[in-house]
């Protein structure tokens, strides 16, 4: 029995809704499954972000025992920083460059990402002290 880690959807026409559920690869899309992992809703909100839920020790205990998430779950656990990118999403692909910016599982917004600081040469060099005149 392969376990695949997939969305399910729920809600009402024009308006879904989906959960993320470890099922049997055999089983209909909206049929029998194992476990409910969570829940990715994504129509945006009145702030302009996606929902998504997720119970990330049930998610790394079906990864770790061999579950195979399908490509829309990939890209969510992708998102939430529980996997490394897709190889096609590395590589990138025909239709134009990805957003790849990290996403709060729970809030759905992007994550600022840290200040990084760039040395700038000319600094780095008079620290270092090159007083060899």
């Amino acid at each position: 029995m392969v376990v695949r880690l997939r969305l399910s959807r729920f809600g009402c026409k024009n308006k879904p809704s989906y959960r993320v559920m470890a099922a049997d690869s055999r089983s209909p899309r909206d049929g029998k499954h194992l476990e409910v992992l969570g829940y990715y809703n994504p129509l945006p909100g009145q702030d302009g972000g996606k929902r998504m839920g997720l119970n990330f020790d049930r998610v790394k205990y079906w990864l770790s025992v061999g579950a195979q998430p399908s490509e829309p779950v990939e890209r969510l656990l992708f998102r939430a920083g529980v996997l490394p990118p897709p190889p096609m999403l590395a590589m990138g692909q025909k239709g134009g460059p990805r957003d790849t910016r990290p996403v709060h599982p729970m809030t759905g917004r992007v994550m600022a990402p840290e200040s990084v600081k760039i040395a700038d040469p000319k600094v780095s060099s008079e620290v270092d002290g090159d007083d060899k005149a």
